[in-house]
């Protein structure tokens, strides 16, 4: 029992980083227990365990008696004295009262307490060293996994990682290596707990202290950080030194600051923004790369209201809406991100008053009146002189007679006369709006001496064939051409 003991000293002081007075007391402890069931309930019994030897040792103190009515807890005059001569009746001593066989008592009835007891004081060993480490990072191996959650071996005690503090981009194997951030440790009713987090935003912000030395020393401050682990952080940073540019000190020679902190974020992106007390400034920084058209400001509604171009608003809302989303975490206000009608509403104002100005100034429909001017046609000087009322009936979709009207009334509106139509025009414009090609009377009729193809056509169908304009057949069936007649003679 003494060599087994001491070996399980040396361990738990080597392995476990327990101290032997720690283990002693708690052994002393569960020794003290079990032996009150061998030896009695002696009269404050005590046992003492020699640190170095590792001998037990039981002690009980006895009150000395003339005459012993309870040996538990009184030793008569005459064994006292040989023990203490100048020893009276009453006072007190302390008698060696350990059993012949209590190294096996002790071995079968204090062993499993004192490994209860061991535990207890390496869980309130792993508190005392982790309670101030909260809000740190630690570095550990991945051990095991249990419902979702992640153990982490951390050398002398083991962290873990519950499945709401895991990023859901990253995968985890037993064995590999990987750094978290210390939420809390809790002393709870199963003892001390380190829970360990990759998802906390803090986990971000001391990747930068540790990796910025501006940060670090207090020159550079982190103002505000938003995350949604595993795709996207915007953090922003402040510099109370002119000299000292804040974005660039994070993000260091050539990227390489921010990209070891990217690498240990698993490529997650993040935006480092200037921090600035002007509130639009700063918006305009955290919503790049869009380009803001207007921001409108509520104070006491704490809310911001931003307009960009139709083109920008896919890039300031971002994917599925998580560069507002966290622009709106980062500066603490609700930020609400529309497309700007501003031009539309001016475009439309502008319509709206020429068809205005046409429908009184033509005396027609502000429907017609809108139609024209959607079309092109928006004012009467239009009407009268560019156009004619074929145009208008193209854009109105409209018969040619009634868009002959509307000409006709812009015509008396800018002080014309209008003339009655010619024959001629009708026909055209009645060809036109069926969709046929017109062709002047005088270019239809045939000339003076000529003939109309369908008039020669006819007339050849009536005349008979003869031996001079019958055409003479080739071998294969098909017409030739008829020879000419040979010239006579004079």
């Amino acid at each position: 029992m003494t060599n087994e003991l001491l070996a399980l000293f040396e361990y738990y002081e080597k392995e476990k980083g327990i101290k032997r007075d720690t283990m002693i007391e708690a052994l002393e402890t569960a020794l003290l227990s079990a032996s009150r069931k061998s030896i009695g309930p002696a009269r404050e019994m005590r046992i003492h365990i020699d640190p170095d030897k590792g001998d037990i040792r039981a002690y009980a103190t006895l009150i000395v008696r003339d005459r012993v009515s309870n040996p538990y807890e009184e030793i008569d005059i005459f064994t006292a004295r040989r023990l203490k001569s100048e020893l009276d009746v009453g006072e007190e001593l302390e008698v060696d009262i350990t059993p012949s066989n209590f190294g096996r008592i002790a071995a079968q009835t204090a062993k499993q307490t004192m490994m209860q007891r061991l535990r207890q004081a390496e869980k309130e060993l792993i508190y005392e060293e982790y309670k101030d480490r909260a809000g740190d990072i630690v570095s550990g191996t991945v051990r095991r996994f249990e419902r979702g959650d992640v153990f982490v071996d951390l050398g002398k005690f083991e962290g873990v990682m519950h499945q709401r503090e895991r990023v859901s981009t990253e995968e985890y194997n037993v064995g590999d290596r990987i750094r978290a951030y210390v939420v809390a440790v809790e002393n709870g009713a199963r003892g001390p707990e380190i829970i360990l987090s990759r998802s906390h935003p803090n986990f971000v912000r001391r990747l930068f202290e540790s990796e910025v030395s501006e940060i670090a020393d207090r020159t550079v401050e982190i103002r505000s950080l938003a995350r949604e682990a595993g795709y996207r952080t915007k953090i922003a940073v402040y510099s109370a030194d002119e000299k000292v540019d804040p974005v660039g000190a994070c993000v260091g020679m050539r990227g390489a600051r921010v990209k070891n902190i990217v690498r240990e974020l698993n490529n997650e992106k993040v935006d480092i923004i200037r921090w600035s007390d002007d509130m639009r400034a700063f918006v305009q920084e955290a919503l790049k790369p869009a380009e803001i058209k207007s921001i409108t400001i509520d104070e006491e509604k704490q809310s911001i209201l931003v307009k960009v171009d139709e083109e920008e608003l896919s890039k300031a809302i971002g994917r599925r809406g998580q560069n507002a989303r966290l622009t709106a975490r980062l500066i603490g206000w609700d930020v609400q991100v529309q497309k700007d009608e501003s031009a539309h509403e001016a475009f439309e104002a502008q319509v709206a008053e020429a068809t205005a100005s046409l429908a009184t100034g033509a005396g027609i429909d502000e429907g017609i009146a809108e139609a024209l001017v959607r079309g092109g046609l928006g004012s009467l000087d239009m009407l009268v002189n560019v156009v004619d009322e074929i145009d208008i009936a193209g854009v109105l979709g409209i018969p040619v007679e009634e868009a002959r009207e509307i000409r006709n009334l812009a015509v008396v509106a800018t002080g014309g006369t209008v003339d009655p139509p010619t024959e001629d025009a009708v026909e055209i414009a009645s060809d036109a709006a069926a969709g046929t090609e017109a062709t002047p009377a005088e270019e239809a009729a045939p000339t003076e001496g000529e003939e109309s193809a369908e008039t020669i056509d006819a007339a050849a169908e009536d005349e008979p064939a003869t031996e001079e304009n019958e055409p003479a057949a080739s071998p294969e069936g098909q017409a030739l051409e008829p020879e000419p007649k040979a010239e006579q003679a004079g």
